[in-house]
């Protein structure tokens, strides 16, 4: 029997919970493992979670599960970088290994997590810290071990996701759509982790460090959040034939990596482009299979509860069959590639611009363009009024960002420009 102990019993710590009791046999039946939920520490008891709880498995105390020598697998749910930092490090000095669903950390501080673990040598498990339910994590690690992967696009968070496809379909705005996210109880009541692109960020490192064999952090990866979106764009995006998602991208260029994470226009035909609401999808091209795509559910209860358990049926496996540590938790690349900084990313871009119509005016924003090393693939010069401003759309061809924002920042002085232009990259196929 492989006891299993869960410190935090939130929404995922239920979830979990609920799915270790009732397919308790199920698992034994498909792995041979007896999977036996020992012990929940929580600082609330109490409160009813909707689900029967067997006598004598609550406690307040998360001392009791890391005492227990019976606990095999501690499972860390708190969320957070202080205290789940302290509960993860503690279970593996304490001989246990740890399953979490906890990005944050792992983005942050991964790189001590997983060497402590190795020292100790235990397992941690973090299928649930990315994209929920979907198993894209033993997709990367076991799945596409013969490939090497060259682009992993990503949406990976459902709340800017359901915002994006709302404010697409109902020509809404950005914060009254939030609102509706809030009530909904798809968004928090703080939402800055979401609209500011930190959450994707979070698990973004993560994928790129499975990816690529590179263990990068929160700090390495270029994010933008989707609160400055229009409507006006999401039309002209969809006049163009795109439709905007927040991705996560993370690739191999010319031997460096990319890792950003922002506002992007997809072309329609996409798969990609069609995933609404609050699912998550994650595209992943290897060397040897090509393109593929995993969608899902990428948050919740049941779909994370899902993701770790699937963790705890591997570690359990390898303990019982007597194989742990049988696949690296972070693999080694073979030749490790470092990151590209931002102002070397080549993309497309869309442009939009609140041009004085007069005469001349594209001429001169072409000029700068132009003299800064970026073609331009189609313009929408919209009605026209004289001496007043009128939206002016500009998609380029690919570009080096570090030439973009120069012209940018030259194009926005022009007296003929009122206001700050808008930037989304695009990425796809090129036109023209």
């Amino acid at each position: 029997m492989i006891n299993v102990g869960i410190i935090g019993f939130g929404t995922v710590g239920t979830g979990t919970a609920t799915i270790l009791l009732k397919n308790r046999g199920l698992l034994k039946q498909r792995t041979g493992v007896d999977i036996n939920l020992k012990r929940i520490a929580d600082l609330d008891i109490r409160r009813d979670r909707g689900i029967r709880i067997p006598k004598g498995v609550l406690t307040t105390r998360a001392e009791d599960i890391f005492s227990d020598p019976d606990i095999h697998i501690v499972v860390e749910l708190i969320g957070g970088t202080t205290i789940a930092k302290d509960v993860v490090l503690r279970a593996i000095r304490s001989g246990k290994h740890v399953v979490t669903a906890n990005k944050a950390l792992l983005a942050v501080h991964g790189i001590e997590i997983f060497r402590a673990a190795e020292k100790a040598g235990v397992e941690v498990g973090f299928e649930a810290s990315v994209a929920g339910g979907i198993p894209i994590i033993k997709v990367l690690r076991e799945g596409l071990v013969a490939n090497r992967i060259k682009a992993v696009y990503g949406i990976i968070n459902g709340t800017t996701n359901y915002i994006l496809s709302k404010m697409t379909t109902e020509k809404a705005e950005f914060s009254d759509v939030l609102k509706e996210a809030q009530r909904l109880g798809y968004a928090e009541a703080d939402p800055t982790y979401d609209i500011e692109g930190v959450d994707s960020a979070h698990k973004l490192a993560i994928l790129a460090s499975i990816a690529f064999g590179v263990q990068f952090t929160l700090r390495d990866v270029h994010r933008e959040g989707i609160s400055w979106i229009s409507p006006m764009d999401i039309d002209l995006a969809e006049e163009l034939g795109y439709t905007i998602k927040l991705l996560g991208i993370t690739k191999e260029t010319n031997g460096r990596i990319e890792l950003r994470v922002h506002p992007t226009m997809v072309p329609q035909d996409f798969l990609i482009s069609k995933v609404d609401g609050v699912f998550n999808a994650v595209y992943v091209e290897g060397d040897a299979v090509g393109s593929t795509l995993y969608y899902g559910r990428g948050a919740g209860a049941l779909p994370t509860g899902s993701a770790v358990v699937s963790d705890i049926a591997d570690i359990a496996l390898n303990i019982a069959n007597n194989s742990v540590g049988r696949i690296p938790a972070m693999p080694g690349a073979i030749n490790p590639m470092p990151l590209m900084k931002m102002d070397d990313v080549v993309s497309m871009y869309y442009f939009r611009f609140s041009a004085i119509d007069k005469p001349g005016v594209l001429s001169r924003i072409s000029g700068i363009l132009g003299k800064h090393n970026i073609s331009i693939a189609s313009v929408i010069q919209k009605e026209r009024l004289a001496g007043k401003a009128v939206p002016l759309v500009v998609l380029t061809h690919r570009a080096r960002e570090k030439d973009v924002v120069t012209a940018m920042k030259e194009i926005n002085k022009l007296k003929i420009v009122a206001g700050k232009a808008v930037l989304i990259r695009v990425e796809g196929r090129e036109q023209g």
